[in-house]
């Protein structure tokens, strides 16, 4: 891998000298994208409209899940991006994922890319569909940019393999991406701990923190005195998220706070948790929507009071970003990436992760806040994530792709970033 990193250059929109701003071809690689629900899936779109939104001509490699293989323009947030969909299979253990059929993405990645003729090559993980075109791009010269969104620890519940090689296999995994990311020109993970983390794995240097970036104007913040008490859970409901913490925590809480929490969106642990929930004595409390629309997921960001984010292994975690969009404090685990969007004291509070007991305690903090100092809580959330903005994530991405210098858009310093 290349760095073209300068630590004393920011990025602006302006070209570096001896480029050009030219519209690009970009082909992005991706081993989940819509209608997958997932972060990874959710950044690749947004990537996609984004830049094709700004004149680039976009395409995008990705299995087809549920529709139909073969090459299509579809519209994303009103933008036509051209999308190859490769025929796929289900993997049965997990819920929906599918995957691009292996021995064949050699030769898909070699056709379309001939086809395509892209200026760049950006893939957002090693598994099968980045493997293939990262390959084929360097062969011919075509400069690679990629981007980490897989912890391989998350997937070993979805392997079967026993515990006692788990450890073996994730070493095997962080192996494997390697042998794809170090073809890159420029590698990216959605935030310094995540970058931090990569690099410790795989012994790649100089990976960039760039936020996987929100539109915060999809979002609304109601300032509005509450009239009730709603906690709120948005993404996959799935084990690493640990849900049961959070079922756990809402059972703790005092009766007079009278507390309704809405667990949105779907998974393999979805009947699990339904049951723990009436067993523990809150499943009149508790709705579990399963998936919702754009417009109702916001809908009920705007109508909670604090989000809360149980999960031990976010990478960056865009429906954090989302809540704090929509002006909600937050109570998440004091894990991984999420201590970069929530500042302890100022826009919520981090809690012992795996500590039902902890997270009770700091939820009751924020729900038996005065509403001046919940409002002060709520306007820090919007001010934090206003660094999250997807026009700054889209910009450093187009000078790297033209392999202008960058630094980080949005960075914590390393010394306080130290991966676990």
């Amino acid at each position: 891998m290349t760095d073209s990193r300068d630590p004393n250059t920011e990025p602006d929109a302006s070209p570096a000298p001896g480029t050009t701003d030219r519209p690009l071809r970009i082909l992005i690689g991706a081993d989940t994208f819509t209608p997958d629900v997932n972060g990874s899936a959710r950044f690749s779109e947004h990537l996609a409209s984004g830049l094709a939104s700004r004149g680039h001509d976009v395409h995008v490699v990705s299995p087809a899940a549920k529709l139909r293989p073969g090459t299509h323009t579809e519209i994303f947030d009103g933008q036509k991006v051209t999308v190859h969909r490769l025929y796929s299979w289900r993997w049965y253990p997990h819920d929906w994922l599918t995957f691009a059929l292996p021995w064949r993405i050699k030769q898909n990645s070699a056709r379309i890319i001939d086809e395509v003729k892209p200026d760049v090559v950006h893939f957002q993980s090693h598994i099968i569909v980045g493997r293939g075109v990262s390959t084929e791009a360097q062969k011919r010269g075509i400069r690679i940019v990629g981007t980490n969104h897989v912890m391989p620890e998350n997937m070993l519940a979805f392997t079967g393999i026993p515990k006692f090689l788990q450890n073996w296999a994730i070493g095997l995994a962080w192996a494997a991406a390697r042998r794809s990311f170090i073809r890159a020109d420029a590698v990216t993970a959605p935030t310094r701990r995540a970058a931090d983390y990569f690099e410790k794995a795989t012994g790649i240097p100089n990976v960039y923190a760039i936020s996987c970036g929100i539109n915060a104007d999809n979002y609304v913040a109601d300032f509005t005195p509450r009239t009730e008490n709603r906690i709120l859970f948005v993404g996959r409901v799935a084990g690493e998220k640990h849900l049961d913490v959070l079922l756990k925590a809402v059972q703790m809480l005092p009766a007079d706070l009278d507390v309704k929490l809405d667990i949105v969106g779907g998974g393999d642990q979805l009947k699990n948790l339904q049951n723990m929930a009436n067993q523990i004595g809150i499943g009149s409390r508790t709705t579990f929507t399963g998936y919702v629309t754009e417009e109702e997921k916001q809908r009920l960001y705007t109508a909670a009071t604090v989000f809360a984010m149980p999960s031990i292994a976010e990478l960056q975690s865009i429906a954090t970003m989302e809540a704090m969009a929509s002006g909600l404090p937050v109570v998440a685990a004091d894990a991984m990436a999420l201590p970069h969007l929530v500042h302890d004291g100022e826009n919520g509070f981090l809690f012992t992760p795996g500590s039902e007991k902890d997270l009770a305690e700091k939820l009751e903090r924020v729900l038996r806040l005065p509403q001046d100092e919940l409002d002060a809580m709520k306007n820090e959330s919007l001010s934090i994530v206003a660094a999250h903005d997807i026009n700054r994530t889209l910009t450093t991405f187009e000078h790297l792709y033209r392999g202008e210098p960058v630094t980080d858009p949005v960075a914590l310093p390393r010394q306080a970033t130290d991966a676990p």
